[in-house]
């Protein structure tokens, strides 16, 4: 454990709300947070959760589904929900509201951001409305994606219901279309069309089923790639920049959302579940699984401890029933990880305080 997380567990976590976009209310909290007694995960990777960290005032700023979160370059938290009172919500590293805005999108899904050396920025997606927009981080929308069928990728009759989006090293934007027709699209950072992969198949490898995220993999500096969710196929897929398939890993028994990546490691919610016996998709089961640099599972905060038997990976199951729908992680400079539920009942985001 590094100093400064010896720091932070053993200190009083204080700090001012900031006003963002004009507003300037704030929800107090606990001065100590109160942690499970229960520890999740495995190896080096080990967790206690918090589950209150992100409780706020419901009247004021609620939440139907936690969808996503991010930490921009000041260590604030956004979060997307999709609620239109408040679309974003933005909190401290111990909880405490920062500020909130919306773009009264209902169902606010997708949330990335971008460092384009003059700012960071936006990009938000909604499937229902089949949306995505870049905007600043006060909520100022700043670039819509056409339709694609506007552009001629897609004919008039194919569903549009964009999930999630990355942008590349050159700025150009890849939108993961996970609840339409199952492509992920590419685009210049102005948004015009370059092309389109991927599509709808549960036997072809270079195909998904649920495109439900897409990420940049910088780990190999010299060769960033594309990590794809393929949830309903368990798996990620690797493509290239041009999108040209080049590999998949499968985790079986969990339905990941979009691949988080930080440092050498890939994080992911798993949103639904399986039990011995039955391997259709269950709801109100999750947990989140953590993937080394070699790309194999490591942890399983709230899942069963990951097992290999002849190189394969073993069925993964909710083993504490602790979440319902882990539907994304983020990471903070101490690696703790806050995570966002989908279809939960409406609760804030928990936080796992490493170990």
């Amino acid at each position: 454990m590094n100093q400064r997380r010896k720091f932070l567990k053993n200190t009083v976590l204080t700090g001012g709300a900031l006003s963002v976009s004009g507003l300037s209310a704030f929800y107090i909290k606990p001065t100590s947070p109160k942690l499970e007694e229960t520890i999740l995960g495995h190896g080096d990777f080990r967790y206690r959760v918090e589950k209150g960290w992100g409780d706020l005032d419901p009247k004021k700023h609620p939440v139907k589904n936690c969808h996503e979160m991010v930490m921009d370059k000041k260590e604030r938290l956004l979060m997307l929900t999709d609620h239109p009172q408040n679309n974003v919500i933005i909190y401290n590293t111990s909880g405490r509201l920062l500020g909130s805005w919306t773009l009264s999108f209902p169902g606010a899904h997708g949330l990335s951001i971008h460092d384009e050396g003059d700012a960071e920025y936006l990009y938000i997606t909604d499937p229902g409305l089949g949306k995505v927009v870049k905007c600043s981080l006060e909520g100022k929308i700043l670039l819509e994606l056409e339709h694609p069928a506007k552009l001629g990728a897609y004919d008039e009759t194919s569903a549009y219901r964009p999930t999630e989006t990355a942008v590349g090293p050159n700025g150009d934007i890849y939108v993961a279309d996970g609840y339409g027709s199952q492509f992920i699209l590419h685009y210049d950072a102005e948004g015009q069309f370059i092309r389109k992969f991927g599509g709808d198949s549960f036997l072809q490898p270079n195909k998904f089923k649920q495109a439900h995220g897409v990420a940049i993999d910088y780990r190999d500096p010299n060769n960033p790639t594309l990590l794809c969710t393929a949830r309903i196929k368990n798996s990620f897929k690797r493509f290239s920049l041009d999108g040209e398939y080049i590999e998949e890993y499968y985790l079986p028994g969990a339905f990941v959302s979009r691949p988080v990546l930080d440092g050498d490691n890939i994080y992911s919610g798993v949103c639904f579940g399986m039990t011995e016996g039955n391997y259709n998709m269950q709801l109100n089961r999750g947990f989140v699984t953590i993937l080394d640099k070699e790309n194999r599972v490591v942890s399983n905060p709230g899942g069963t401890e990951p097992q290999f038997e002849n190189g394969k990976l073993k069925l993964m199951l909710q083993e504490q029933p602790v979440f319902k729908h882990c539907h994304d992680v983020c990471l903070d400079r101490d690696k703790n990880l806050y995570v966002c539920q989908w279809n939960a009942d409406g609760v804030y985001p928990y936080k796992l305080h490493r170990v």
